[in-house]
């Protein structure tokens, strides 16, 4: 990206436009600015299609906190819950509740919050994306600070769903007091930061709360601005317009980070890089599928495109997820995906044509990747033709079971848990999946209840297998997070990638 002197007074123009002052970078910082990737359409974290989006999980965990904690490592530890478990036989679950704790308005939480908050998204009603784990327990009642409920289904993973997406704690009596548009235009929580502004597709203004539990954040003030296009988002932090930003190019992240007055972080976090292939006309091919895969050079476009920064992956596992396989392997092979095409009567004079969509800039260089695999793919004899959307448009498409035959996206698994990641995006019946094949679902279907955890372990790696073998999905790479920052900022990366102000400092 070339920074001209127009395009950084349009940058600052629009920040005055905002309201907000351009940071001194001699004075010390009162009010942290954040640029943020993604707008934020809801402020429901446990309903419609926001809750399961894993890049706003950030903006979530500033207001709202989740049942149970989950810390940058990764692992989980008492939140409002300090302590939970099943009862012997697996019939009931049982969750002790923190005390002492006050929601933003002022008023004591409780444990009826957390046994209402419960019961709410399991009603199918309600709209949680993930009602059918939250539909595993029944029965929500309160035992002086103890919450306990029935096991409809027994889950080996519900209390991993407590520290992961829609596990958010809401207040009961206030939600019943001013519905769901009142808490829309006034949401309240129990966590690290008070909404105090909210302009929709612009900014979130948001005030400490003196009272957290886990103790006041280091900044009074945190302003997240929405700015979804990379290269703004690196005007916004070389100007100094922002202290923080996230997802920029990496060849940007590289040349600011040892810029006087920046620094910069890039860890692994949980989210991978993939295709959906969507099981609708020529996908049905399974030579078609198979040499798309085996078109794909992952680790020459993490090298050439990513400077580097990705780990290739071949299962939608990464090496730090429970039921990762080494052994699994789909290697490049353009030569091979030319003679399957041939088998179905396609070849570079002849291509198989579909369309594959894609977000720009919501991660980095992720039209620049596509653009990559397409230009693999024609060499093999697969001309695709990309349509790119915003990330809602994807959440909306997939819900529906309406996406291309082929679609980018960025999966979310900061618990690791194969259920996840594998299960949710490749089970037919899940609203998260576009493949719908009997076999697949078939051969699910036992792992979710599954009491024995190592043979449930094993049996999703014989799940990622068979979805290898038979090229149900395009595994690209694992991420690696660009955190750009202001040097007088301390930043605690969050391997769930999850940009949280509460773990940020003055250096």
């Amino acid at each position: 990206m070339k920074l001209t002197r127009r395009s950084l007074l349009q940058a600052s123009a629009a920040t005055v436009a905002l309201g907000f002052a351009k940071p001194v970078l001699a004075q010390a910082i009162d009010e942290l600015v954040i640029a943020y990737n993604v707008n934020l359409p809801s402020w429901d974290p446990t309903v419609g299609p926001s809750a399961v989006n894993p890049t706003i999980q950030g903006l979530y965990q500033s207001v709202f906190d989740q049942y149970i904690l989950q810390q940058p490592d990764l692992s989980p530890a008492p939140g409002l819950l300090t302590a939970w478990g099943w009862s012997d036989d697996r019939s009931q679950v049982w969750m002790d509740v923190r005390e002492g704790v006050k929601w933003h308005d002022g008023s004591p939480f409780t444990a009826e919050d957390v046994a209402w908050s419960l019961a709410r998204v399991a009603k199918p009603e309600t709209g949680s994306p993930i009602q059918f784990v939250w539909g595993t327990l029944d029965n929500h009642r309160v035992e002086g600070n103890r919450v306990i409920a029935d096991v409809k289904q027994f889950d080996p993973t519900i209390f991993k769903w407590m520290y992961f997406l829609t596990g958010y704690v809401l207040p009961k009596a206030y939600y019943e007091k001013v519905g769901a548009e009142g808490f829309e235009a006034a949401p309240i929580g129990t966590g690290p930061y008070m909404v105090e502004k909210f302009e929709r597709n612009a900014f979130v203004r948001l005030k400490a709360n003196a009272d957290y539990w886990g103790g006041k954040p280091a900044f009074e003030t945190v302003t997240i601005k929405f700015v979804t296009d990379a290269a703004s988002r690196v005007a916004e932090i070389e100007s100094g317009n922002s202290h923080v930003t996230l997802e920029v190019p990496y060849e940007e992240f590289d040349r600011l980070k040892g810029k006087a007055g920046l620094a910069g972080v890039a860890k692994p976090i949980s989210d991978i890089g993939m295709i959906f292939f969507n099981d609708i006309d020529v996908m049905l091919d399974p030579n078609v599928r198979k040499a798309a895969v085996m078109a794909v050079d992952k680790q020459a476009i993490i090298d050439r495109l990513l400077s580097g920064y990705g780990v290739a992956i071949d299962t939608l596992e990464t090496p730090d997820y429970d039921a990762f396989d080494p052994t699994i392997k789909t290697p490049y092979d353009p030569e091979g995906a030319k003679a399957l095409l041939a088998a179905s009567g396609y070849g570079p004079d002849k291509p198989v044509k579909f369309k594959i969509q894609t977000t720009r800039g919501f991660k980095p260089k992720d039209y620049e990747m596509v653009q990559a695999i397409v230009g693999l793919w024609r060499r093999v004899g697969i001309e695709a033709e990309i349509e790119v959307y915003e990330i809602a448009k994807h959440f909306e498409l997939r819900a529906a079971d309406q996406l291309a035959p082929a679609a980018f996206y960025n999966w979310g698994n900061s618990v690791g848990d194969p259920t996840t990641s594998t299960g949710f995006a490749m089970y037919g019946p899940s609203p998260h999946s576009v493949w719908d094949g009997q076999d697949l679902i078939d051969m699910i279907n036992p792992l979710w209840g599954e009491p024995d955890e190592a043979k449930r372990i094993e049996g999703w790696k014989a799940v990622s297998r068979h979805i290898a073998e038979n090229a149900l999905v395009l595994p690209l790479l694992q991420y690696v997070q660009p955190i750009l920052h202001d040097a007088r900022v301390k930043v605690t990366p969050h391997a769930s990638g999850a940009l949280l102000p509460h773990l940020m400092s003055r250096a």
